[in-house]
């Protein structure tokens, strides 16, 4: 670590192939609509890693055609260049692998030479096979475990003898779906320090056989920037934060979304059972309150967008609840939230918060 004028150790810049970010901070794709072209840019434009969240772009572009492909495919495009016209820094597409229309996701992202795919919610097996030769993109897998880490390592170098550019691990203190069973989310033995240390084990006799940094990007309940030097100390090159860019004016979410965070209380941070099979971790209120009462939100599915939805059998449809919750429409919806997200007290621009970070880096650095 680099010593500055204070005397603090500083945050080292984050590299991923070709790819240098002057801070080792992604900030996390959040759907639906949550992050788009105003968060991704702002946080790029400060060094960090942008991240345009994919889901559901087909509803949030509607009006382009009759068809949820179709705007899905154009609307992440438009967003890719949106974004683009913002920023010259580094910008990433988080991609579901469980959305029905992930192939075109990832091949339009690809046209439009993004800088980085993150694929998660499912194990992106073959996702080298989209780059048809193409360096540009690099590709970063979204793990819980250091079992997933080597098993896409194993596929990606037996079919397509590529090595990840980088790994995100999730641990489950993350918001949103979560790739851990229930009764894990709150054992200390799955704690993200203790994940970190299995993937680096895992992860460390590639790096060395194919002479390749493989850099791991930890998330999940960072929250401070004494957080993230805890985890840079730890092994990880970088972290994914989510939680922490809501309350942002830059946030691409409606401003009643934002105050969901500012007005929670710790206990209001639930797990819920998402339709899509899957725990996760929201706000919640009253509509949550109503599904664990047993009452249903009828709805009609028109875009069978999750392949894993069990959506005969759903009491509600999470892409339209999120959606809505999105918009602004919280009696009609939720919001998911990372562990943390009862701590936010304010609503600040990205550059404060970047401030923020680095000042708490430092002071951490200082006591230790």
């Amino acid at each position: 670590m680099t010593i500055n004028a204070k005397g603090a150790d500083s945050m080292q810049p984050l590299t991923i192939g070709t790819l240098t970010a002057k801070l080792p901070i992604v900030q996390g794709g959040m759907g639906i609509g949550v992050s788009l072209s105003k968060l991704a840019s702002a946080v790029a434009n400060k060094g960090g890693i942008g991240v345009i969240s994919a889901a559901g772009l087909g509803m949030l572009y509607n009006k382009l055609s009759s068809s949820y492909e179709e705007n899905a495919r154009e609307g992440l495009r438009q967003e890719i260049r949106k974004t683009r016209a913002l920023t010259n820094g580094i910008l990433g597409v988080n991609v579901m692998v469980a959305m029905t229309n992930f192939s075109d996701l990832v091949q339009v992202a690809i046209e439009e030479a993004i800088d980085i795919i993150f694929a998660g919610a499912g194990l992106a097996l073959d996702l080298p096979k989209y780059l048809h030769g193409q360096s540009q993109t690099k590709l970063a897998p979204i793990i819980s475990s250091a079992r997933a880490a080597k098993v896409l390592i194993k596929k990606w170098l037996k079919n397509h003898d590529y090595l990840p550019d980088a790994f995100v691990l999730e641990g489950p203190l993350a918001g949103g779906h979560l790739g851990f069973k229930k009764e894990q989310l709150e054992d200390p033995a799955f704690s993200l320090e203790l994940l970190l240390a299995e993937v680096i084990e895992v992860v460390r006799p590639f790096e060395a056989a194919y002479n390749k940094p493989i850099p791991i990007i930890v998330g999940g309940g960072v929250y401070t920037g004494a957080d993230i030097r805890h985890f840079l100390t730890k092994g990880a090159a970088a972290v994914q934060m989510a939680t922490r860019f809501v309350t942002t004016f830059e946030c691409d979410a409606d401003a009643a979304f934002k105050e969901t965070y500012i007005q929670a209380k710790q206990e209001d941070i639930v797990f819920i059972d998402s339709p899509v099979g899957l725990p996760g971790r929201a706000i919640n209120n009253r509509y949550l309150e109503d599904v664990t009462k047993g009452l249903k939100h009828p709805f009609v599915c028109p875009y069978s967008c999750i392949i894993t939805c069990k959506k005969e059998a759903a009491p509600y449809c999470i892409t339209l609840a999120l959606l809505n919750a999105q918009k602004g429409k919280l009696t009609h919806g939720f919001a998911f939230a990372g562990s943390n997200a009862y701590r936010a007290t304010e609503i600040i621009s990205v550059q404060t918060l970047i401030d923020q970070l680095k000042d708490e880096y430092e002071q951490s650095a200082q006591k230790s």
